[in-house]
């Protein structure tokens, strides 16, 4: 198992996109377009306070393929979370964290990070991290033997870094392909 100081799980990618910051951040933080680009979330819904602003709940509703590191005990099919937002400076950060059953908190935390390019558009990076073990990584992991926990944080790692790399990719494509870049200024 992972040391006090090291994150169980830290990833991340990065992608440039024609448009500007403030375009690609309305974009992605629109959660009922999540479907759109994230291999997991099929969308989401807010359930208090102001959407997109800090504190403020949402439920993401997801849906994973039973192949996904098909041999740990994940959940599969559809399920849905409750996130709570920490971070929202649009066209700067988008950050939420994974709230655990009593509507705690977790150290379970997903970032979106937009910079200006010097041709208008934006640099993106989509981030994940989580230090102490969320609820549900206790849950998956408690039946591992030592050597299936690290296998299981190895695999996760992986699956983790593909799926930031193939949201970034679908978002790119989404706003590249309808109209949103610098030329037009707005999104459609």
């Amino acid at each position: 198992m992972k040391t006090d100081y090291e994150p169980l799980f830290q990833v991340r990618a990065e992608t440039g996109i024609s448009a500007p910051p403030d375009v690609v951040y309305a974009i992605v933080t629109d959660l009922s377009r999540s479907g759109e680009w994230s291999p997991e979330c099929t969308g989401g819904k807010w359930i208090t306070g102001i959407p997109g602003t800090v504190g403020a709940i949402f439920q993401g509703d997801n849906r994973r393929e039973m192949d996904v590191v098909a041999w740990a005990p994940v959940v599969r099919g559809t399920w849905s979370t409750t996130c709570e937002v920490v971070a929202a400076e649009p066209g700067r950060i988008f950050s939420w964290a994974m709230r655990d059953s009593s509507g705690r908190r977790q150290d379970s935390v997903w970032t979106y990070e937009f910079t200006g390019a010097g041709d208008g558009g934006c640099r993106l990076v989509h981030r994940f991290r989580m230090g102490a073990p969320t609820e549900g990584i206790r849950s998956i992991t408690a039946g591992l033997t030592p050597a299936d926990r690290r296998r299981f944080f190895a695999d996760w790692s992986g699956k983790l870094a593909d799926d930031l790399a193939t949201t970034l990719a679908r978002i790119k494509t989404v706003i590249e392909t309808s109209g949103t870049g610098p030329e037009s200024g707005t999104p459609r």
